[in-house]
């Protein structure tokens, strides 16, 4: 192995840690205060609601943990994450399962879903939110680090094109 080899990981480590930026296992760069930062959706995602004629602002409701189904509260946690339509998303029929990444770092909880898995059907590349009005996915105060205590099981899904 060459010295520029042996000393590129190590460059690029301190770079980032000078730099204050962090990044999780999936290359999200996160911001100083835990949540992360933007990230554009995969062409492959694109091209898939494009086809299922899924447009940025469409939504439904999605229960948030599908293990945790009309549990008051919830408790999620830092990482991956299944969820379930509540109704139908376009040609995503209710109880299609939307797989994504949590983030609780911040104030509120961020969820980005990746991936939808219709009944009877194979996975498809998606780009989805979390969301709720008036500060819901809030999480509440006695939430302990890399977990997040929410008052509801429900929230809304959105399409977007990007998150930011």
């Amino acid at each position: 192995m060459s010295m520029a080899q042996a000393i590129l990981p190590g460059f690029v480590v301190l770079l980032c840690t000078l730099s204050g930026c962090t990044t999780t296992s999936g290359g999200v760069a996160l911001r100083p205060d835990g949540t992360p930062g933007p990230q554009e959706c995969s062409e492959e995602a694109k091209k898939a609601m494009r086809y299922m004629r899924l447009r940025v602002g469409d939504g439904a409701l999605v229960e948030l943990d599908a293990n945790q189904i009309k549990s008051k509260p919830i408790t999620l946690y830092d990482g991956p994450l299944e969820s379930m339509l509540k109704n139908d998303l376009g040609i995503l029929e209710t109880t299609t399962r939307l797989y994504g990444q949590v983030w609780t770092g911040g104030p509120q909880v961020v969820i980005r879903y990746y991936e939808a898995h219709p009944p009877d059907s194979e996975k498809v590349p998606i780009c989805a939110v979390a969301r709720l009005s008036e500060n819901q996915l809030r999480k509440r105060p006695d939430s302990l680090p890399g977990t997040a205590i929410l008052d509801f099981s429900v929230a809304g899904v959105d399409i977007v094109d990007a998150f930011r």
